[in-house]
Protein backbone atom coordinates (compact mmCIF):
# COMPACT_ATOMS: atom_id res chain seq x y z
CA UNK A 1 0.00 0.00 0.00
CA UNK A 2 1.03 3.60 -0.51
CA UNK A 3 1.74 5.81 2.48
CA UNK A 4 0.32 9.30 2.04
CA UNK A 5 1.51 12.49 3.69
CA UNK A 6 1.48 15.87 2.04
CA UNK A 7 2.60 19.12 3.56
CA UNK A 8 2.33 22.60 2.00
CA UNK A 9 5.55 24.28 0.99
CA UNK A 10 6.68 27.82 0.39
CA UNK A 11 9.74 29.58 1.77
CA UNK A 12 12.27 32.25 0.88
CA UNK A 13 15.79 31.07 1.66
CA UNK A 14 15.63 27.43 0.70
CA UNK A 15 13.37 24.54 -0.24
CA UNK A 16 11.14 22.35 1.84
CA UNK A 17 10.08 18.74 1.93
CA UNK A 18 6.79 17.15 1.02
CA UNK A 19 6.03 13.47 1.54
CA UNK A 20 3.38 12.08 -0.74
CA UNK A 21 2.49 8.96 -2.67
CA UNK A 22 2.01 9.78 -6.30
CA UNK A 23 3.87 6.72 -7.54
CA UNK A 24 7.60 6.42 -8.01
CA UNK A 25 9.22 9.36 -9.81
CA UNK A 26 9.02 9.26 -13.56
CA UNK A 27 12.04 9.65 -15.76
CA UNK A 28 12.59 13.09 -17.34
CA UNK A 29 11.06 11.93 -20.57
CA UNK A 30 8.06 10.15 -19.09
CA UNK A 31 4.66 11.37 -20.19
CA UNK A 32 5.94 13.15 -23.27
CA UNK A 33 4.49 12.46 -26.69
CA UNK A 34 6.76 10.39 -28.85
CA UNK A 35 8.02 12.51 -31.73
CA UNK A 36 7.50 11.30 -35.28
CA UNK A 37 10.70 10.11 -36.86
CA UNK A 38 9.95 12.11 -40.00
CA UNK A 39 9.81 15.37 -38.03
CA UNK A 40 12.85 15.56 -35.74
CA UNK A 41 12.81 18.47 -33.33
CA UNK A 42 15.38 21.19 -33.71
CA UNK A 43 18.12 21.01 -31.06
CA UNK A 44 17.40 23.23 -28.06
CA UNK A 45 20.03 24.50 -25.62
CA UNK A 46 18.57 23.21 -22.41
CA UNK A 47 19.01 20.81 -19.52
CA UNK A 48 21.33 17.83 -19.53
CA UNK A 49 21.81 14.85 -17.23
CA UNK A 50 24.77 14.46 -14.88
CA UNK A 51 25.49 11.46 -12.70
CA UNK A 52 27.63 10.65 -9.68
CA UNK A 53 27.63 7.72 -7.30
CA UNK A 54 24.57 8.82 -5.34
CA UNK A 55 22.95 11.56 -7.44
CA UNK A 56 21.26 11.79 -10.83
CA UNK A 57 20.86 15.48 -11.67
CA UNK A 58 18.86 17.05 -14.50
CA UNK A 59 19.97 20.67 -14.81
CA UNK A 60 20.56 23.59 -17.16
CA UNK A 61 23.76 24.50 -15.30
CA UNK A 62 26.94 24.61 -17.33
CA UNK A 63 28.85 21.28 -17.17
CA UNK A 64 31.52 22.74 -14.90
CA UNK A 65 28.89 24.12 -12.51
CA UNK A 66 26.98 20.84 -12.59
CA UNK A 67 30.10 18.85 -11.69
CA UNK A 68 30.84 21.23 -8.83
CA UNK A 69 27.27 20.75 -7.59
CA UNK A 70 27.63 16.97 -7.72
CA UNK A 71 30.91 17.08 -5.81
CA UNK A 72 29.34 19.31 -3.16
CA UNK A 73 26.29 17.09 -2.81
CA UNK A 74 28.38 13.90 -2.63
CA UNK A 75 30.64 15.35 0.06
CA UNK A 76 27.66 16.52 2.10
CA UNK A 77 25.93 13.15 1.67
CA UNK A 78 29.03 11.40 2.99
CA UNK A 79 28.96 13.68 6.02
CA UNK A 80 25.30 13.23 6.88
CA UNK A 81 25.44 9.50 6.17
CA UNK A 82 28.29 9.26 8.66
CA UNK A 83 26.44 11.43 11.19
CA UNK A 84 23.29 9.30 11.06
CA UNK A 85 25.32 6.10 10.57
CA UNK A 86 23.19 5.00 7.62
CA UNK A 87 24.28 4.89 3.97
CA UNK A 88 21.92 6.49 1.50
CA UNK A 89 19.38 4.02 0.15
CA UNK A 90 19.51 4.30 -3.63
CA UNK A 91 20.28 7.18 -5.97
CA UNK A 92 18.73 10.61 -5.34
CA UNK A 93 17.21 12.20 -8.42
CA UNK A 94 17.33 16.01 -8.67
CA UNK A 95 15.97 18.70 -10.97
CA UNK A 96 18.09 21.82 -10.48
CA UNK A 97 16.95 24.87 -12.44
CA UNK A 98 18.97 27.99 -13.16
CA UNK A 99 16.90 29.42 -16.01
CA UNK A 100 13.38 28.07 -16.41
CA UNK A 101 13.20 29.47 -19.95
CA UNK A 102 15.72 26.81 -21.02
CA UNK A 103 13.39 23.98 -20.03
CA UNK A 104 11.02 22.82 -22.80
CA UNK A 105 7.42 22.64 -21.69
CA UNK A 106 6.62 19.29 -20.10
CA UNK A 107 10.20 18.35 -19.33
CA UNK A 108 9.97 19.50 -15.71
CA UNK A 109 7.40 17.42 -13.78
CA UNK A 110 4.37 19.40 -12.63
CA UNK A 111 4.92 18.51 -8.96
CA UNK A 112 8.06 20.60 -8.80
CA UNK A 113 7.20 23.40 -11.21
CA UNK A 114 5.33 25.75 -8.80
CA UNK A 115 8.18 25.64 -6.31
CA UNK A 116 10.77 26.39 -9.00
CA UNK A 117 8.64 29.28 -10.26
CA UNK A 118 8.50 30.61 -6.68
CA UNK A 119 12.31 30.58 -6.53
CA UNK A 120 12.42 27.83 -3.91
CA UNK A 121 12.46 24.05 -3.86
CA UNK A 122 10.66 20.92 -2.75
CA UNK A 123 11.46 17.27 -2.12
CA UNK A 124 8.81 14.69 -2.92
CA UNK A 125 9.24 11.25 -1.42
CA UNK A 126 7.05 8.37 -2.52
CA UNK A 127 6.83 5.30 -0.30
CA UNK A 128 5.48 1.89 -1.25
CA UNK A 129 4.85 -0.72 1.45
CA UNK A 130 4.59 -4.41 0.80
CA UNK A 131 4.28 -6.45 3.97
CA UNK A 132 7.16 -5.56 6.27
CA UNK A 133 9.18 -4.02 3.45
CA UNK A 134 8.99 -0.33 2.53
CA UNK A 135 10.55 1.25 -0.54
CA UNK A 136 11.09 5.00 -0.76
CA UNK A 137 12.05 7.20 -3.69
CA UNK A 138 12.90 10.90 -3.27
CA UNK A 139 12.99 13.49 -6.04
CA UNK A 140 14.43 16.95 -5.47
CA UNK A 141 13.25 20.08 -7.29
CA UNK A 142 15.39 23.13 -6.55
CA UNK A 143 16.49 26.45 -7.92
CA UNK A 144 20.20 26.59 -8.65
CA UNK A 145 21.40 28.77 -5.79
CA UNK A 146 23.99 27.36 -3.42
CA UNK A 147 21.77 26.56 -0.47
CA UNK A 148 18.53 25.15 -1.84
CA UNK A 149 19.91 21.95 -3.47
CA UNK A 150 21.87 21.21 -0.30
CA UNK A 151 18.82 21.79 1.91
CA UNK A 152 16.69 19.54 -0.27
CA UNK A 153 19.39 16.86 -0.48
CA UNK A 154 19.18 16.44 3.31
CA UNK A 155 15.42 15.90 3.04
CA UNK A 156 15.90 13.47 0.16
CA UNK A 157 18.46 11.42 2.06
CA UNK A 158 16.17 11.16 5.11
CA UNK A 159 13.08 10.43 3.07
CA UNK A 160 14.76 7.82 0.90
CA UNK A 161 16.74 6.20 3.72
CA UNK A 162 14.29 6.36 6.64
CA UNK A 163 10.99 6.87 4.83
CA UNK A 164 10.41 10.07 6.84
CA UNK A 165 12.18 13.32 7.69
CA UNK A 166 11.01 13.56 11.28
CA UNK A 167 8.99 16.33 12.97
CA UNK A 168 9.09 19.78 11.40
CA UNK A 169 11.48 21.40 13.89
CA UNK A 170 14.04 18.64 13.43
CA UNK A 171 13.51 18.06 9.71
CA UNK A 172 13.86 21.71 8.70
CA UNK A 173 16.47 22.57 11.31
CA UNK A 174 18.81 19.84 10.09
CA UNK A 175 18.13 20.69 6.43
CA UNK A 176 19.00 24.32 7.14
CA UNK A 177 22.30 23.17 8.62
CA UNK A 178 22.89 21.39 5.33
CA UNK A 179 22.03 24.54 3.39
CA UNK A 180 24.63 26.62 5.21
CA UNK A 181 27.37 24.01 5.14
CA UNK A 182 30.69 25.01 3.58
CA UNK A 183 33.41 22.42 2.99
CA UNK A 184 36.21 24.50 4.54
CA UNK A 185 34.27 24.88 7.78
CA UNK A 186 33.48 21.23 8.38
CA UNK A 187 35.16 19.29 11.18
CA UNK A 188 35.69 15.66 10.24
CA UNK A 189 36.38 14.77 13.86
CA UNK A 190 33.12 16.18 15.15
CA UNK A 191 31.12 15.05 12.10
CA UNK A 192 28.95 18.16 12.21
CA UNK A 193 28.86 21.59 10.59
CA UNK A 194 30.52 23.55 13.38
CA UNK A 195 31.09 27.11 12.21
CA UNK A 196 28.18 29.55 11.85
CA UNK A 197 27.84 30.58 8.22
CA UNK A 198 24.31 31.84 7.58
CA UNK A 199 22.65 34.54 5.51
CA UNK A 200 23.32 37.98 7.00
CA UNK A 201 19.60 38.78 7.13
CA UNK A 202 18.99 35.60 9.15
CA UNK A 203 21.83 36.42 11.54
CA UNK A 204 20.53 39.96 12.05
CA UNK A 205 17.00 38.69 12.64
CA UNK A 206 18.11 36.15 15.27
CA UNK A 207 20.29 38.65 17.11
CA UNK A 208 17.70 41.41 17.21
CA UNK A 209 14.58 39.37 17.98
CA UNK A 210 13.29 38.20 21.33
CA UNK A 211 14.32 34.52 21.45
CA UNK A 212 11.52 32.12 20.63
CA UNK A 213 11.09 29.63 23.46
CA UNK A 214 12.21 26.05 23.02
CA UNK A 215 8.64 24.90 23.58
CA UNK A 216 7.40 27.14 20.73
CA UNK A 217 10.02 25.71 18.37
CA UNK A 218 9.54 22.06 19.28
CA UNK A 219 5.82 21.91 20.07
CA UNK A 220 4.34 24.92 18.26
CA UNK A 221 1.64 24.53 15.62
CA UNK A 222 4.09 25.08 12.78
CA UNK A 223 4.44 23.47 9.38
CA UNK A 224 6.92 23.05 6.59
CA UNK A 225 7.14 26.16 4.43
CA UNK A 226 5.53 28.50 6.97
CA UNK A 227 8.16 31.29 7.08
CA UNK A 228 11.89 31.87 6.81
CA UNK A 229 11.81 33.28 10.34
CA UNK A 230 10.56 29.96 11.74
CA UNK A 231 13.25 28.18 9.73
CA UNK A 232 15.82 30.44 11.38
CA UNK A 233 14.75 29.39 14.89
CA UNK A 234 14.78 25.71 13.93
CA UNK A 235 18.29 26.09 12.55
CA UNK A 236 19.44 27.86 15.72
CA UNK A 237 18.17 25.09 18.00
CA UNK A 238 19.52 22.23 15.87
CA UNK A 239 22.89 23.93 15.35
CA UNK A 240 23.24 24.50 19.09
CA UNK A 241 22.29 20.95 20.08
CA UNK A 242 24.36 19.29 17.35
CA UNK A 243 27.54 21.20 18.25
CA UNK A 244 27.42 21.92 21.97
CA UNK A 245 29.55 19.38 23.85
CA UNK A 246 26.96 19.22 26.64
CA UNK A 247 24.01 18.24 24.42
CA UNK A 248 25.41 16.72 21.22
CA UNK A 249 25.83 13.21 22.71
CA UNK A 250 22.06 13.01 23.23
CA UNK A 251 21.02 14.91 20.11
CA UNK A 252 22.13 12.36 17.54
CA UNK A 253 20.32 9.43 19.24
CA UNK A 254 17.25 11.64 19.62
CA UNK A 255 17.30 12.45 15.90
CA UNK A 256 17.69 8.82 14.91
CA UNK A 257 14.79 7.85 17.14
CA UNK A 258 12.62 10.55 15.56
CA UNK A 259 13.56 9.39 12.06
CA UNK A 260 12.79 5.79 12.98
CA UNK A 261 9.51 6.85 14.59
CA UNK A 262 10.52 5.36 17.92
CA UNK A 263 8.76 6.58 21.08
CA UNK A 264 10.72 9.60 22.34
CA UNK A 265 10.46 13.37 22.70
CA UNK A 266 12.61 16.45 23.18
CA UNK A 267 11.34 16.80 26.74
CA UNK A 268 12.10 13.18 27.62
CA UNK A 269 15.71 13.53 26.47
CA UNK A 270 16.55 17.03 27.69
CA UNK A 271 14.07 17.66 30.50
CA UNK A 272 16.70 17.56 33.25
CA UNK A 273 18.89 20.02 31.30
CA UNK A 274 16.19 22.62 30.62
CA UNK A 275 17.80 25.49 32.53
CA UNK A 276 21.26 24.89 31.10
CA UNK A 277 20.00 24.55 27.52
CA UNK A 278 17.88 27.69 27.73
CA UNK A 279 20.82 29.65 29.14
CA UNK A 280 23.20 28.48 26.40
CA UNK A 281 20.53 28.99 23.72
CA UNK A 282 20.04 32.62 24.75
CA UNK A 283 23.79 33.16 25.08
CA UNK A 284 24.32 31.74 21.58
CA UNK A 285 21.75 34.08 20.06
CA UNK A 286 23.07 37.14 21.92
CA UNK A 287 26.64 36.62 20.72
CA UNK A 288 25.88 35.14 17.31
CA UNK A 289 28.41 36.06 14.62
CA UNK A 290 29.62 34.56 11.38
CA UNK A 291 32.30 32.06 12.37
CA UNK A 292 30.88 31.48 15.88
CA UNK A 293 31.76 28.01 17.20
CA UNK A 294 29.22 26.56 19.62
CA UNK A 295 31.62 23.77 20.60
CA UNK A 296 34.29 26.28 21.67
CA UNK A 297 31.76 28.33 23.65
CA UNK A 298 30.06 25.43 25.46
CA UNK A 299 29.77 26.00 29.21
CA UNK A 300 31.47 23.66 31.67
CA UNK A 301 28.70 22.75 34.10
CA UNK A 302 30.74 20.05 35.84
CA UNK A 303 33.56 22.15 37.31
CA UNK A 304 33.54 22.38 41.09
CA UNK A 305 33.63 25.87 42.64
CA UNK A 306 34.69 26.91 46.12
CA UNK A 307 35.27 30.08 48.08
CA UNK A 308 39.00 30.49 48.89
CA UNK A 309 39.71 31.04 52.59
CA UNK A 310 42.65 32.68 54.30
CA UNK A 311 45.77 32.56 52.14
CA UNK A 312 44.60 29.53 50.16
CA UNK A 313 44.69 29.91 46.38
CA UNK A 314 42.56 28.39 43.62
CA UNK A 315 44.28 27.69 40.31
CA UNK A 316 42.75 27.37 36.85
CA UNK A 317 43.91 27.05 33.25
CA UNK A 318 42.23 29.31 30.71
CA UNK A 319 42.47 28.60 26.97
CA UNK A 320 42.60 31.34 24.36
CA UNK A 321 40.33 29.49 21.93
CA UNK A 322 37.38 29.02 24.30
CA UNK A 323 34.50 31.13 25.54
CA UNK A 324 33.82 31.72 29.23
CA UNK A 325 35.65 29.13 31.35
CA UNK A 326 35.25 28.34 35.05
CA UNK A 327 37.83 29.71 37.45
CA UNK A 328 36.69 27.40 40.22
CA UNK A 329 36.22 30.40 42.53
CA UNK A 330 33.01 31.48 44.24
CA UNK A 331 33.23 35.24 44.76
CA UNK A 332 31.38 37.44 47.24
CA UNK A 333 30.24 40.96 46.43
CA UNK A 334 32.60 43.62 47.72
CA UNK A 335 35.44 41.21 48.58
CA UNK A 336 38.84 42.01 47.10
CA UNK A 337 40.52 39.16 45.21
CA UNK A 338 44.16 38.98 44.24
CA UNK A 339 45.28 37.12 41.15
CA UNK A 340 48.42 36.36 39.20
CA UNK A 341 48.78 34.76 35.76
CA UNK A 342 51.58 32.98 33.92
CA UNK A 343 52.00 32.24 30.22
CA UNK A 344 51.11 33.83 26.89
CA UNK A 345 48.49 33.33 24.21
CA UNK A 346 47.63 34.49 20.69
CA UNK A 347 44.39 35.77 19.19
CA UNK A 348 45.36 34.68 15.66
CA UNK A 349 47.81 32.25 14.12
CA UNK A 350 50.10 35.05 12.98
CA UNK A 351 49.51 37.33 16.01
CA UNK A 352 52.28 38.17 18.45
CA UNK A 353 52.02 36.21 21.73
CA UNK A 354 50.81 38.41 24.58
CA UNK A 355 50.32 38.09 28.32
CA UNK A 356 46.96 38.42 30.03
CA UNK A 357 47.38 42.19 29.67
CA UNK A 358 46.54 41.74 26.00
CA UNK A 359 47.71 43.71 22.98
CA UNK A 360 48.37 47.43 23.23
CA UNK A 361 45.60 48.21 20.76
CA UNK A 362 42.21 49.87 20.94
CA UNK A 363 40.37 46.55 21.16
CA UNK A 364 42.76 45.11 23.75
CA UNK A 365 42.63 41.70 22.09
CA UNK A 366 44.04 38.99 24.34
CA UNK A 367 43.27 40.73 27.63
CA UNK A 368 42.00 38.49 30.43
CA UNK A 369 38.31 39.16 31.12
CA UNK A 370 36.04 38.12 33.97
CA UNK A 371 32.29 37.73 34.55
CA UNK A 372 30.19 36.52 37.49
CA UNK A 373 27.29 34.09 37.08
CA UNK A 374 24.33 33.98 39.44
CA UNK A 375 23.88 30.21 39.48
CA UNK A 376 20.42 30.34 41.05
CA UNK A 377 19.00 32.56 38.30
CA UNK A 378 21.31 31.43 35.48
CA UNK A 379 22.20 35.06 34.83
CA UNK A 380 25.48 36.73 33.91
CA UNK A 381 26.68 40.07 35.18
CA UNK A 382 28.60 42.57 33.08
CA UNK A 383 32.08 41.47 31.95
CA UNK A 384 35.05 43.32 33.47
CA UNK A 385 38.73 43.63 32.63
CA UNK A 386 41.48 41.90 34.55
CA UNK A 387 45.02 41.50 33.21
CA UNK A 388 48.27 39.71 33.97
CA UNK A 389 48.14 40.32 37.73
CA UNK A 390 46.48 42.58 40.26
CA UNK A 391 43.26 42.61 42.25
CA UNK A 392 39.57 43.22 41.70
CA UNK A 393 36.48 43.74 43.81
CA UNK A 394 33.75 41.21 43.05
CA UNK A 395 30.76 43.06 41.55
CA UNK A 396 28.27 40.45 42.84
CA UNK A 397 27.95 37.03 44.45
CA UNK A 398 28.40 34.00 42.24
CA UNK A 399 30.81 31.91 40.21
CA UNK A 400 33.72 33.61 38.46
CA UNK A 401 34.29 32.79 34.77
CA UNK A 402 37.25 33.93 32.68
CA UNK A 403 38.12 34.26 28.98
CA UNK A 404 40.57 35.73 26.50
CA UNK A 405 39.14 38.85 24.94
CA UNK A 406 38.44 38.35 21.24
CA UNK A 407 35.50 38.51 18.86
CA UNK A 408 33.07 35.65 19.41
CA UNK A 409 33.33 34.60 15.80
CA UNK A 410 37.13 34.58 15.79
CA UNK A 411 38.07 32.14 18.56
CA UNK A 412 38.93 29.14 16.40
CA UNK A 413 42.41 30.35 15.39
CA UNK A 414 43.47 31.41 18.89
CA UNK A 415 46.33 29.58 20.58
CA UNK A 416 47.80 29.25 24.04
CA UNK A 417 46.80 28.67 27.65
CA UNK A 418 47.29 30.82 30.73
CA UNK A 419 47.47 29.67 34.33
CA UNK A 420 45.84 31.87 36.94
CA UNK A 421 45.95 31.71 40.72
CA UNK A 422 43.37 33.57 42.82
CA UNK A 423 42.99 34.21 46.53
CA UNK A 424 40.60 36.24 48.64
CA UNK A 425 41.62 39.42 50.38
CA UNK A 426 39.72 41.81 52.62
CA UNK A 427 36.13 42.98 52.21
CA UNK A 428 35.88 46.64 51.25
Amino acid sequence: MFQLLRRPSQRLAAGVVVLTAIGLAMSPAAGQTKREKSKPAAPVAGPADFRSQNFYVHTDLEPKEAQELLERLETMLAIISSYWARPCSGVIECYVVKDLEKWPQGLLPEDGLPHIEAGAGVTITSTLSSGAATLAKSVVYAVADRGTPQHEAVHAYCGQTFGTTGPVWYSEGMAEMGQYWHKDEFSKNAKVFQSVHIHDVVLEYLRESEPKSLNEIVNGQEFTGDSWQNYAWRWALCHLLANNVNYAPKFRPLGLALLKKEPTSFEAVYGDMANEIMFEYRFFLKHLEQGYRVDLCSWDWNRKFRAPKGSATVAAKIKADRGWQPSGVIVTSGVEYEYKTAGTWQTAEDAKPVSADGAQTDDGAGRLMGVVMNVEKFELGEPFELGADGSFSAPSDGQLYLRCRDKWGALADNKGTLTIKLKAGAKK
